[in-house]
């Protein structure tokens, strides 16, 4: 019988057992409205509230900069348009990058189809983005400049500091997209000087259905959600009380659990790395090889379609990626992997593993034992198996010193 094996972990996370047990009262039996006056609606608000300062907690907020939204998307959002639309009088100007989730990208486009001009950051082949071009693409009527933390196809950590610092020359906002950073890594708004921070419940082991925006204290956003005067007015309709006080918890259990997951997690994913590199001719690690979340390991298998091998490694018990759902399901090449520079029929062979606090050392000996005889078996009837190796060809064209 086969091992079951997930690696999927930014597609969803499962959640914590003591998540579930915490949000099943906030079904049962403290059911209120959390806007309702009485003590079955006050006990809701008190739980919401106190969720609220975990999280803030998480990411060493303060509990009245965090909105609560339905997701990372959501947040996204209205991050972008939010931002934006209240600081208009400042400019016009707004700054993102390639590989940024279609949740930064299409509010984006979205922008630019209301008068507003966007400029779109570019990256070097391992996903990093171009200070140099962002400093001189920065104008005084820049208003925003969203760039993530960490991109969850290739794991790449960005110097958001660094962009902080450039943006602030001009007055810019800086958001960040912290869904996939949050999971693997520390993080501290102050330390970043960001205004803005988004985070995503079912990523770090809570439920589906929650997410945070973080907005610095005296920055104004404008609503995309309009309604009643839940989260301060600024995100109307009524709260999911259940999925707020599970992310509360999640948060909770993650700063306690981060420092020693961290560790764990960076030792099976450089095992898995070099196991999979040794064993696989023509596979190629993508992203930066040391600037990257410890829970990540992505690739590009030569000579095998994507597609296939995600469903033959499924039927062994292995769950994984071919990069962001989003665009996966979408059947198109990934927009991350074509702004680092791959050809579209390499982004094909593309997959990502990304850990779990969960993950075990028989986890990632089980992959290492299954997945060469999976690639290999693919390539037998692959129509490519006997051509030219692309990935040298294409690395000595976008790094002549390789």
């Amino acid at each position: 019988m086969n091992r079951t094996v997930y690696l999927d972990n930014f597609a969803t996370t499962k959640p914590a057992e003591e998540v579930l047990e915490g949000m099943l009262p906030y079904f049962r039996e403290i059911f209120g409205n959390a806007l309702s006056p009485y003590d079955l609606g006050q006990r809701a608000r008190e739980a919401v509230e106190e969720a609220r300062v975990e999280v803030a907690e998480l990411i060493k907020a303060k509990p009245q900069e965090i909105i609560f939204t339905s997701g990372g998307t959501e947040s996204n959002n209205m991050a972008i348009v939010g931002l934006a639309k209240a600081n208009k009088k400042k400019g016009n100007h707004v700054i993102v990058s390639t590989v940024e989730h279609h949740s930064i990208t299409n509010p984006a486009r979205h922008l630019e189809r209301e008068g507003f001009e966007v400029t779109f950051l570019p990256v070097d082949r391992y996903g990093v983005i171009d200070l140099n071009f962002l400093e001189r693409a920065l104008r005084e009527d820049t208003v925003l400049v969203s760039v993530q933390l960490a991109n969850p196809e290739v794991g790449t950590i960005q110097p958001v500091k660094e962009v902080v610092r450039l943006a602030k020359r001009v007055g810019a906002l800086v958001h960040t997209d912290a869904v996939a950073a949050i999971p693997q890594m520390k993080v501290d708004v102050d330390d970043l000087g960001v205004d803005a921070l988004s985070l995503s419940a079912h990523l770090f082991y809570g439920p589906k259905g929650a997410g945070a925006l973080y907005i610095r204290k005296g920055v104004r956003v404008q609503p995309i959600i309009y309604g009643g005067i839940q989260e301060g007015g600024r995100r109307g309709g009524t709260e999911n009380v259940p999925a707020i006080v599970g992310m509360g918890i999640a948060a909770r259990l993650l700063r306690q659990n981060l420092p020693t997951m961290v560790p764990k997690m960076q030792a099976l994913r450089d095992r898995l790395i070099k196991g999979l590199l040794e064993r696989i001719p023509n596979l190629h690690l993508t992203g930066h090889p040391e600037k990257r979340l410890p829970g990540h390991a992505s690739f590009i298998v030569e000579f095998v379609e994507g597609e296939a091998m995600l469903l033959m490694l499924a039927f062994k018990g292995i769950y994984t990626s071919s990069g962001s759902t989003c665009t996966s399901k979408a059947l198109k090449a990934s927009p991350v992997l074509s702004s680092m520079g791959y050809p579209a029929h390499l982004i094909q062979g593309s997959i990502l593993f990304v850990l779990s606090k969960d993950t075990q050392e028989e986890d990632i000996d089980y992959v290492l034992n299954t997945m060469p005889e999976v690639v290999e078996r693919l390539r037998e009837l692959s129509p490519f198996k006997e051509g030219w190796k692309d990935m040298e060809k294409w690395e000595k064209a976008t790094c002549p010193h390789h």
